[in-house]
């Protein structure tokens, strides 16, 4: 088994189904993303997995056991979300803003500072800019503060929902390396992307159609498959 196993899993919104049967299966280490177009059922995934949206059917398996449990249980057990479009809380600097994060080592000053450490290494325009408001920052930067946030609670799966949204394809590149160094460091990702250059560094990658995965296999190998760039993420 791998660290998330999931299979066959329904989700929706009221009784407006959006997952049709999602399965799919991601190692422990590894930098995983998941493709598709606008309305595939992406971000709903990700909710679902996060424990924000409730599962109608399916099996999700995390680290060999039943995935239950609520938003905060599971984000003590590692599982951390970045939602799409930043949300970070832009009267508070950039420190405050990372301090949130850590809630779930509040207790624990050694492993907060351990962890701002690894964010500023990350990212060290927020180190720069620790005292700034969030709100002043630019739309790279508060995304970069997004994900650090999330590095706070020492996720051991970071699931990251359109890092590249909204930015400019100098900042969407550095933003990837950066995720790519946070895998590099021991974290599994899944990221939810449009963008195809994502393929570049990602061990395995699923394209998602209509609440379906429809494709899978290796990143860079999808990356060179024109019919799939076609026929699923646009040429």
């Amino acid at each position: 088994m791998g660290l998330l196993d999931v299979s066959n899993l329904r989700a929706g919104y009221g009784s407006v189904p959006v997952l049709h049967g999602v399965s799919m299966s991601i190692e422990e280490g590894s930098n995983a993303v998941l493709l598709g177009l606008n309305g595939a059922g992406k971000t709903t995934t990700l909710l679902a997995l996060a424990g924000l949206l409730p599962v109608s059917d399916g099996d999700v398996y995390y680290d060999g056991e039943p995935l239950t449990g609520s938003p905060g249980a599971r984000v003590r057990s590692g599982i951390v979300l970045v939602p799409e479009g930043r949300h970070v809380f832009p009267a508070l600097t950039v420190r405050q803003n990372l301090r949130l994060g850590a809630w779930t080592v509040r207790g624990d000053s050694r492993r907060f500072r351990q962890n701002l450490g690894e964010v500023y290494s990350i990212f060290p325009r927020l180190g720069e800019r620790s005292d700034q408001l969030a709100g002043t920052l630019s739309g790279g930067e508060q995304q970069m503060l997004a994900i650090g946030r999330g590095l706070m609670a020492s996720p051991r799966l970071l699931l990251i929902d359109e890092a590249s949204l909204g930015l400019s394809p100098k900042l969407t590149e550095q933003v990837f390396e950066a995720v790519k160094v946070i895998n590099q460091r021991g974290v599994t990702v899944l990221m939810v992307e449009q963008n195809a250059g994502v393929l570049e560094q990602a061990d395995t990658a699923f394209v998602m159609q209509q609440g379906r995965i429809t494709v899978a296999g290796k990143g860079s190998a999808m990356l060179d498959d024109e019919a799939v760039r076609e026929a699923y993420l646009g040429s």
